[in-house]
């Protein structure tokens, strides 16, 4: 959007969820709204909104139940820090994302406890619609160049915070 754009940035948790070889989920996005995907940039990492909740790793934990059916996670780290980003310019039809200018993100880390036969994005847990196709297992570094252009300096960010965590190619 514009620097004019008066709209206010939606709060959203992002999630990085990290196998025990280091190697972080991503999902094929199904587009809605605003939040547009194109091939072959539709690859990412689960998030959501916070909708008033303050708890940003209890949120973290729903929104990753509700979009990859996993529960057996362990903390790694938190990001301190919100970060934004613009939605592309958007003129279909009205959707919940319409009124805000974009999504400012604090990002969450998990380690996956379980086996990949807990992950589940078509039948996700909590009744909520499927927001990923299907999903991998993929270097973290590899993020940014698979997510769509609007949200590459907020992956690049993650990528650097969570480094440590990773398994880099």
């Amino acid at each position: 959007m514009t620097a004019s754009d008066e709209r206010p940035y939606r709060r959203n948790v992002g999630i990085a969820l990290f196998n025990r070889a280091g190697l972080v989920f991503a999902g094929r996005a199904i587009g809605a709204g605003p939040e547009a995907v194109v091939a072959p940039y539709e690859w990412q990492m689960p998030q959501g909104g916070l909708d008033g909740e303050t708890n940003i790793v209890a949120a973290a934990r729903r929104e990753l139940y509700e979009e990859t059916n996993v529960r057996a996670v362990s903390l790694l780290a938190v990001t301190d820090e919100w970060w934004p980003y613009d939605f592309p310019p958007y003129d279909g039809p009205p959707h919940k994302l319409s009124a805000f200018r974009g999504q400012q993100q604090r990002w969450v880390a998990f380690r996956f406890e379980g086996d990949d036969g807990e992950i589940n994005v078509l039948n996700p847990g909590g009744g909520e619609p499927p927001e990923f196709s299907e999903w991998e297992w993929l270097f973290l570094d590899e993020l940014p160049q698979r997510v769509m252009p609007y949200k590459r300096a907020v992956y690049a960010r993650v990528v650097q915070a969570f480094r440590p965590l990773a398994f880099l190619k």
